[in-house]
């Protein structure tokens, strides 16, 4: 006997080896079949419960190495997004217990570290909340220190998931409070230089008093700012420390929560105060202090506290507005009295103006008011700045501080008019922008700073060696100077002429001469870096409108400079995203867009170019497309409101724009749709993760373009007629694409991306359909019935048959047209007479608001009667459903012309109701009655729009990537609600009804069975589940008789190829099916034997096999009834407990099921298999041709069979 700890040791060993080896597979975290989006992966609560278990059974001397070890490997490598996440969730979950030290402390840092390297945003932050769970759950405490708790906290990115008044951070609290007092003392000074306190306030009170003292580092003037780590460590501390002393008074002492949080920042406080008079302060000391401010506010005011009810920030704000005099008179004395001259001067000249802008910003929360510190430091900077900059332009030969001091005003300057900007409630009017915009629209608006002479004493060389490089400043300097002109442009830019030749007043050149102005901003794109650029951007989208019409060209210049810097960027930097939304705002503005339109000019064109670019590029960077439809929708909402009848004149002109973002979505590649189910996972922890908290939604997904551009339509009025005109045209551009797509392929399969697209397509003409009158219907009405003509996937004819009940209702008289539909020759007909049957099942509504109705029952009756006995089942079913609604109607209006026909109907109707026998026939006649559509789906109290995206596809079989639920419409919030919010939910209780109710119904499963196997519940056409179920006689019997009659013998192996999609590969296993004498070949689609393709191959083999259609929905039905006939289900594909071909032993009943040639078998059709049988391989690729897979297999069996009954096997194949 093997001890029970060596087990568990060499499992533990097969755990932190071979398994997260396998685990790194992001693959293998994908939802199972039949799982809805969101609801989780199976292998990660598969992981977390059998980590859970395992740790449970570990002696506590193994548990701690065990852990430590599974959390070094997860260092080891760099793990995507998904697996680091769920494997960080399952540590998570691991009961309290005192595991890991010191050791395992930093092991978990390293872990953090390795969360950084993806791009995924929420992944990356719901990872580090699961992380930092695991430390307060396995961290011994009584092995740590404060100090090492503080400094690990620092590995973890606040902004993504740490923010005040989350969850975590009341978890981070309270632990802190509960273990405050066993933290390990360390007898010799910490990282910080600190000894270890007992308590976490002394600890804090003492980590503030060392972080103020000025360092022994510092050297004066010319060191360094300091790094901002330790004010990060500082300020973290202090709000962690003071929401535990809150937590532990539970906030009744409202005074003991003020007195600690004095206690902690006296220091700060007391040496900002004397920032003002103390002219010798240690220079590295402002800087810390000023970096602490930044900080705690920064901190303190992180998404997911609210500002209003936050007792501690209103403290922090009020003791900082206490120092705001000093803070602030000492910041202007820096910057103007010629105190910054090196090139390390820079950063502080950023961190002094960072700190003046959030005061400002405090100053207004409180309420602005004239005299205040700040609003008296604002004047002199202005003055002074300019002063510098003159002096600059005075010839005189430039120096290093000269040229310093000349980049500080221009970049005090441009944070000055950002705030004003920013905030037109400051009320300043010292900056009324004579002076000061003579001044900038004099100088050169790309002027270079030259780079200054070294001297003796300080050498420029070795000075740029430590700092950020004499480019980089003269790029500042130019982005600050731009900044400044998009100030002055949209002051005066009723000033800006727009034509050639005006002379306006005041003389300032910049504004006067928009043309040179925007030539320089072509420059300037050209020599800034991308991520200085956005002030140009800002400043072309107001000179843009002013020159479209006498610089057309210069314009499209810049429109074509502009998409090249855009181009040029990852999705992932950064600046991305805010330069793409100012180079739409500029190129996309309404006056450009307009313009454009009028002149019919090259800039139209190029704008369109751009859009379709911008499309392109949203496949490849998700979120792209979204930017510029809400910027578009916003701004024609905007003008829509503020001019009446021509107020979307210029929106028609882009009806495009709209079009695309209607049917736009692309069909994801599978490792791009785990990444969506993941994230939309964790959106869907709520509070309980708080990431989502933290970390703001952008709204870039795929849904939110369609969204926008749906609630856009909502706003729309029909009585406009500027927006009616362009609801039509959207509407006849709409029925345009679906015809255009229908031609490309006459064939799609369900959820491919032609089936999407038509599918969004009816969604929104049905959007669209109130605002629709008499008059435009007449233009379109018959290209809505031709769309009734075309073979479509069950959902869209739903969508088709909807709007054509609505038109009828709402429009009777166009039921004479409706008519016409069944006069067409029956071969048009058979594959969608069963869409018009279904229209007339619902009369009632559409007779609904008709006075007389016994005419159009008794034209209705006439045409039922003549489908109910076609020869094709299915459509005696949709007949008989109609004949028994239109046969209600009319009892109920006792209509005596129709006596005649009475004992015709009834006994029809009797027979199918009472039919003898559980066949196929009486199972279908129940489900099609019980089918949602006919059942419990109203036209028009059902019309709204979750049914339209949400409960329609859903119960339609459409992939959940086509399902919007009605919350997210309201989530975007964009585009406003419209007046008729009300609509957007439906009344009924179709919502309540799941996919299960009545998908089996569809794909001819057992009723008494349950499957939530939904991925091959598709069904490309509604009257197919009727049509081609599995027929009630006994096959073998059948195909015994035909084999007979052929003079051949047949085996007993049947080969279901339903799954195989190419005809050259069909048509070759029905050849080597009939060379092997199988006794059928069951196939998805009868038709595939009309194929010259499958012909050529099959050389008339379909003439001697019997064939029958099973499709790929119907398969688990047909697998089970051949089981329950003694079959043995064998599968040809490669699984971890796949048998050896040479190794087993064909059953003479056997059931041979083939793979698709690039998915193979899929999940659920497995589960259905006795065995899986493989073939062995000696050489590298990994597979071989289906139909050469299926060959050997048959082969095998038909060996073995002969063997068997004693025949050789290759005399009796003919093969010899």
């Amino acid at each position: 006997m093997v001890p029970v700890s060596h087990t568990i040791t060499d499992l533990g060993m097969f755990i932190v080896g071979p398994l997260m080896d396998a685990l790194s597979e992001s693959s293998l975290y994908s939802r199972s079949p039949g799982q809805l989006i969101g609801s989780g992966s199976p292998l990660g609560l598969k992981l977390q419960k059998f980590l859970v278990a395992y740790i449970s059974l570990l002696p506590e001397e193994i548990k701690s190495s065990f852990l430590l070890k599974f959390i070094q490997r997860m260092t080891s490598r760099h793990w995507c997004a998904v697996p680091i996440l769920f494997l960080s969730k399952a540590l998570a979950n691991i009961p309290r217990c005192k595991a890991l030290g010191i050791e395992g402390l930093l092991a978990l840092r390293d872990v953090l570290q390795c969360t950084m390297i993806t791009h995924q945003i929420l992944l990356r932050g719901a990872a580090q909340c699961y992380l930092l769970q695991t430390a307060m759950n396995l961290v011994d405490v009584e092995k740590v220190s404060l100090s090492d708790v503080s400094t690990f906290l620092m590995s973890v990115r606040q902004e993504e998931c740490l923010g005040r008044q989350t969850s975590l951070w009341t978890e981070l609290c309270d632990w802190l409070r509960v273990n405050e007092s066993c933290f390990r003392r360390a007898s010799i000074g910490s990282s910080t230089g600190l000894h270890e306190t007992s308590t976490l306030n002394a600890y804090v009170k003492s980590l503030v008093q060392e972080y103020i003292k000025s360092p022994a580092w510092d050297r004066g003037e010319k060191c360094c700012m300091p790094d901002w780590f330790e004010a990060k460590l500082v300020a973290l501390m202090v709000l962690l420390a003071v929401d535990v002393e809150g937590m532990r008074s539970q906030y009744s002492e409202k005074r003991r929560t003020q007195n600690v949080l004095r206690i902690f920042l006296d220091p700060l406080l007391d040496a900002l105060v004397k920032f003002g008079t103390n002219a010798y302060m240690p220079l590295l000391r402002t800087d810390r202090c000023l970096q602490l401010l930044l900080k705690l506010l920064h901190t303190c005011l992180l998404k997911g506290s609210s500002s209003q009810d936050d007792e501690v920030f209103t403290l922090l704000q009020n003791f900082i507005l206490s120092t705001s005099e000093s803070i602030s008179e000492f910041i202007l004395r820096r910057l103007t009295m010629n105190e910054l001259n090196s090139i390390s001067d820079l950063d502080r000249c950023r961190l002094y103006l960072m700190v003046l802008t959030e005061l400002i910003n405090l100053h207004l929360k409180v309420g602005w008011k004239r005299g205040n510190p700040i609003w008296r430091v604002i004047s002199p900077l202005k003055n002074a700045s300019m002063l510098h900059l003159q002096e600059m332009d005075s010839g005189q030969e430039p120096t290093l501080g000269r040229q310093i001091q000349g980049v500080v005003s221009m970049a005090s300057l441009a944070m000055v008019c950002e705030a004003t900007d920013q905030k037109p409630e400051l009320q300043l009017d010292s900056l009324d922008a004579g002076p000061m915009g003579r001044l900038l629209c004099s100088l050169p608006l790309n002027q270079t700073l030259q780079k200054p002479r070294t001297d003796g004493e300080s050498s420029f060389s070795e000075e740029s060696s430590s700092s950020q490089g004499w480019g980089k400043i003269v790029a500042q300097y130019i982005h600050d100077r731009w900044v400044c002109l998009s100030f002055l442009l949209k002051k005066y830019h009723t000033l800006i002429p727009t034509s050639e030749g005006e002379i306006l007043e005041p003389i300032l050149p910049a504004v006067q001469m928009p043309e040179r102005t925007l030539q320089s901003a072509l420059e300037a794109l050209t020599i800034l870096p991308s991520d200085q650029v956005l002030p140009v951007f800002h400043c072309m989208k107001i000179l843009v409108p002013k020159l479209l019409t006498s610089f057309e060209s210069l314009c499209i210049e810049s429109f074509d400079l502009a998409w090249k810097i855009i181009s040029s960027l990852s999705n992932t930097q950064l600046i991305f995203w805010s330069n793409l939304k100012a180079f739409v705002q500029f190129v996309f503005d309404t006056k450009v867009l307009t313009i454009a339109a009028k002149i019919k000019g090259q800039a139209y064109f190029k704008i369109k170019e751009i859009m379709y670019k911008i499309i392109e590029m949203s496949a490849i960077k998700t979120g792209v497309f979204n930017i510029l439809i809400t910027y578009c929708c916003k701004s024609w909402i905007v003008s829509a409101s503020n001019v009446s009848q021509g107020s979307l004149s210029s929106a028609k002109n882009y009806s495009e724009l709209v079009l695309e973002a209607c049917i736009f979505g692309t069909v994801f590649r599978r490792d791009q749709r785990l990444i969506q189910d993941v994230q939309t996972f964790v959106e869907n922890l709520g509070h309980n993760c708080a990431a989502n908290i933290v970390i703001e939604n952008t709204k870039r997904e795929d849904h939110y373009v369609r969204i926008c551009a749906i609630k856009f339509l909502c706003l729309l009025d029909g009585s406009n007629m500027s927006h009616k005109l362009f609801m039509e045209d959207l509407a006849i551009k709409l029925l345009d694409k679906d015809e255009l797509v229908s031609k490309s392929r006459t064939r799609y399969y369900v959820n491919s991306q032609q089936h999407r697209v038509k599918n969004r397509i009816w969604q929104t003409l049905l959007v669209l359909f109130p605002r629709f009158d008499q008059n435009f219907l007449n233009r379109i009405i018959d290209r809505i019935f031709q769309a009734g003509f075309v073979n479509n996937q069950a959902s869209i004819k739903y969508f088709i048959e909807w709007i054509i009940i609505l038109i009828l209702h709402k429009f009777p008289q166009f039921l004479l047209k409706f008519w016409d539909c069944f006069s067409y020759g029956e071969e048009n007909l058979k594959t969608s007479i069963c869409t018009f049957l279904s229209v007339l099942s619902h009369l009632d509504i559409i007779t609904e608001n008709i006075p007389e109705k016994k005419l159009i029952l008794k034209q209705a009756l006439i045409i039922v009667l003549h489908w109910c006995f076609n020869h094709n089942f299915s459509i005696r079913l949709y007949a008989l459903i109609a004949l028994k609604k239109i046969w209600g109607m009319c009892k109920a209006l006792h209509v005596e012309e129709l006596d005649a026909l009475t004992s015709v109907i009834e006994s029809s109707l009797n027979q199918v109701e009472n039919m003898q026998g559980a066949g196929n026939a009486k199972k279908n006649w129940q489900r099609i009655q019980e089918h949602f559509f006919f059942a419990a789906f109203h036209p028009l109290k059902d019309y709204c729009l979750e049914t339209i995206f949400y409960i329609l596809p859903r119960l339609s079989g459409l992939v959940e990537d086509e399902w919007i639920s009605i919350g997210k419409f309201t989530k975007f919030t964009d585009i406003p609600l419209d007046a008729g919010f009300q609509w957007y939910r439906s009344p009924t209780h179709l919502c309540e009804l799941k996919p299960g109710d009545w998908a089996q119904q569809d794909i001819g499963s057992n009723s008494g069975e349950a499957d939530n196997q939904s991925e091959w519940t598709d069904v490309q056409k509604k009257i197919i589940p009727w049509k081609n179920n599995v027929p009630d006689l006994d096959l073998e019997l059948v195909f015994q008789d035909r084999a007979a009659k052929l003079g051949k013998s047949i085996s007993r192996l049947i080969v279901v190829a339903s799954l195989i999609d190419k005809p050259t590969n069909l048509g070759g296993l029905c050849r080597t099916c009939e060379v092997f004498g199988a006794s059928a070949l069951a196939v998805g689609n009868l038709q595939c034997i009309r194929d010259r393709q499958f012909q050529h191959l099959s050389v008339s083999a379909e003439q001697w096999l019997p064939l029958v259609e099973v499709r790929p929905p119907q398969l688990i039905d047909y697998l089970q009834q051949k089981k329950a006939e003694g079959y043995t289900i064998v599968g040809v594909e490669q699984t971890v407990k796949s048998v050896d071909l040479t190794q087993y032993c064909f059953p003479e009943k056997s059931l041979l099921l083939l793979g698709n040639e690039h998915e193979g078998i899929p999940a659920n059709l497995i589960q259905q298999l006795d065995v899986c049988v493989e073939i062995p391989q000696q050489g590298i690729i990994r597979s071989l041709n289906v139909h050469v897979s299926g060959a050997l297999l048959i082969w095998e069996y038909t060996r073995q069979q002969l063997l068997r009954h004693g025949v050789p096997a290759a005399r009796s194949s003919g093969l010899i």
